[in-house]
């Protein structure tokens, strides 16, 4: 792990072949800790899995810049329309001036194609980018955890599967990569704060999720994961059903 910057402790970890967690702690007051992860996949074509909040750029802009040039990013891609994933998309859109936002239908029609300051690549279900070595194909996940507008992208040369907001962690201080039991901590957290819509199809695509096989989880949220990605994705599938 390398810090990118002493007084933030942001810092980036390499979770999988030419895939960076960019790592940004928080302190939440009453609430202990939290964290914002972005994730950097370096190719032909770079993409960045979530643009972050927009008082954040800076920070993640300078982690960026560590690993390859900022105005070489080709793809900042989102989950799905909210601060996190999407405050600093026009940031990076002046940054990284050949740069592209790239997220599925339905945000591109509800919101990105009115809030970028270019527009989008708008993937279908299944579609798959192509970056150079790595391949990204888009799952349209609506409502899983939230929103309409909601997608999540694997990377299949790697395996990684970028879950977004599934199995979010609290707490500021998770390694940067575990082999050891999310789920539990982010059950618990999701108990406190249900910030999942409990759509009737999660188990269909927690399913086809599990199905792509995925080693690696690079939560948005506290550690990413290393293992078998489809036992943890049924097993989340049982404790919504629950």
């Amino acid at each position: 792990m390398t810090i990118t910057n002493s007084q933030s402790g942001t810092n980036v970890h390499e979770v999988a072949d030419g895939i960076y967690r960019i790592n940004t702690p928080v302190k939440v007051p009453g609430a202990g800790g939290f964290s914002f992860n972005q994730y950097l996949i370096v190719d032909d074509e770079p993409l960045l899995f979530h643009a972050g909040l927009r008082k954040m750029f800076p920070l993640v802009r300078e982690a960026v810049a560590t690993i390859l040039p900022v105005e070489k990013l080709r793809y900042v891609t989102l989950s799905h329309t909210e601060g996190d994933e999407a405050g600093a998309l026009n940031e990076w859109m002046a940054a990284a001036p050949h740069s592209v936002p790239v997220c599925g239908k339905v945000a591109a029609m509800v919101s990105i194609e009115d809030m970028a300051d270019r527009p989008p690549r708008a993937l279908a279900d299944g579609e798959v980018l192509g970056l150079g070595k790595h391949s990204m194909r888009w799952f349209d996940t609506p409502h899983l955890p939230h929103a309409w507008d909601c997608g999540l992208m694997i990377e299949e040369r790697t395996a990684t599967l970028l879950c977004g907001d599934l199995f979010t962690q609290g707490g500021s201080k998770n390694p940067p990569i575990t082999e050891s039991d999310i789920l539990g901590p982010s059950e618990a957290f999701r108990h406190k704060m249900d910030y999942f819509s409990q759509t009737k199809y999660a188990r269909v695509m927690l399913e086809r999720l599990a199905s792509a096989s995925p080693t690696t989880l690079a939560c948005m949220h506290g550690s990413a994961w290393h293992g078998d990605g489809g036992t943890l994705l049924r097993a989340l599938a049982d404790s919504l059903m629950a």
